[in-house]
């Protein structure tokens, strides 16, 4: 079902990448996530878990199934008891009686277990989102750095040919020739790693979203960076860490109660007709059968589940100290990622490609040394290389502080 719903969407964003107009991205972010949501096992699992929570709710709220007997006794014997003439049969039907609320308790039980299930699918969507758009960002990462290998072996091979010009002049040593050919070796080696790597990144995004990764991709959205100041999000008590481990408080209780409600014996109560073939008359029997806790009074596994439910909630405790811990570190790391995105792409850029062009001009008029260009050209390639990184870093830091912020849902909300 899901593995189709996403062939169709992908069949559908295929046709809008077909008639978009020129540079317009084939596949956006948010088109990459609707993917992952509806062809991703990811996401049949966390149906599944669902799915599996509501039917033991509906165990859990079923009452035990009555017996019905048959027994024949006095027969197959000796004497007056050779034959059936003095058998006695008894039909018998038995009703157990559960006690001491072990149905609402196992009803409360499973009711925190629907929700749990609730938490998790989202737990794992989270993930899978987290993993979406950091494939998405690799993608677009991937090809930046290619598109800078490409022009780094069109800068080598400009250089190679003012090198050979200048050579040919006898205004330069062969040994500035052989440092460009090596340069362009170099450079066409790059551009060989940086396209095979982009292109991995796209095999690895398609895998993720169970669709092919064809077309362009949001470049704008890659290069966009969000202003910087406070961030409206949930409460830490409504994020997902922090609900499922108040959950498995929950469950905990749910299962001190269930071990109280065990320590009460049920009994069976029981009534049926008796046949006496030797005076052909028939008579009634009642009875109740109620067990004797002798041995196990159910002490222990009380005991038991009160401490696992202190376990639980001081692991609460735990997280919510945790998750505001790594909330506070990955607003930092976004503020700090913003800031160098910011930085490298902006005035170091504009002023490495600055140095690079007067290099160049300079080399070719014999004002400066090949060495100059070499350098210039390298600090160029380093500062691209490093506006690209920095952008990579901020998407990524953003998308991880969004997981750890993402809202838990309720089972009001399903």
């Amino acid at each position: 079902m899901y593995r189709t719903i996403a062939a169709f969407a992908a069949a559908a964003c295929c046709a809008c990448g077909a008639h978009a107009s020129e540079g317009a991205p084939s596949l956006t972010l948010a088109g990459a996530l609707e993917l992952a949501g509806a062809g991703s096992p990811v996401a049949e699992a966390g149906n599944a878990q669902v799915r599996a929570a509501d039917a033991a709710r509906a165990v859990a709220a079923l009452r035990s199934n009555p017996s019905l007997s048959l027994q024949t006794e006095n027969v197959a014997g000796s004497g007056i008891y050779r034959g059936f003439d003095s058998a006695e049969t008894t039909a018998q039907f038995t009703m157990p009686l559960e006690m001491g609320g072990k149905r609402s308790a196992r009803i409360a039980f499973a009711d925190v277990g629907q929700e749990r299930a609730l938490v998790e699918r989202a737990v794992a969507l989270a993930d899978l989102r987290l993993a979406v758009t950091q494939g998405y960002v690799a993608v677009l990462a991937g090809e930046n750095r290619a598109r800078i290998a490409a022009r780094q072996v069109e800068i080598a091979g400009e250089a190679l040919h003012a090198s050979q010009v200048r050579v040919r002049a006898g205004r330069a040593s062969p040994l500035e020739e052989q440092r460009s050919q090596l340069m362009l070796a170099n450079a066409r080696l790059a551009d060989e790693q940086a396209k095979r790597l982009a292109q991995v990144a796209r095999e690895n995004l398609s895998r993720l979203i169970a669709a092919p990764v064809a077309g362009d991709l949001d470049a704008a959205w890659f290069d966009r960076l969000d202003p910087a100041g406070p961030v409206e999000r949930v409460v830490t008590e409504d994020t997902l860490a922090v609900r499922a481990a108040t959950l498995d408080v929950a469950t905990a209780e749910a299962q001190v109660r269930l071990a109280a409600a065990q320590r009460v014996p049920d009994i069976q109560v029981f009534a049926g007709p008796r046949r006496l073939e030797a005076t052909r008359d028939t008579a009634m029997t009642f009875g109740i059968s109620i067990p004797l806790q002798l041995f196990d009074r159910g002490s222990a596994a009380l005991r038991q589940a009160r401490a696992e439910r202190d376990q639980s909630d001081a692991q609460r405790r735990v997280a919510l100290i945790r998750i505001a811990q790594a909330v506070a570190t990955a607003d930092a790391e976004v503020a700090n990622a913003e800031t160098a995105a910011r930085m490298a792409g902006g005035a170091a850029l504009a002023a490495a490609q600055e140095a690079a062009r007067i290099a160049r001009i300079g080399y070719r008029e014999g004002k400066f040394g090949q060495l100059d260009l070499l350098d210039a050209e390298r600090a160029l390639a380093e500062t691209r290389l490093a506006a690209v990184d920095a952008l990579a870093a901020y998407h990524d830091a953003a998308a991880r502080r969004e997981r750890l912020t993402a809202p838990a849902p309720h089972l009001t909300e399903d």
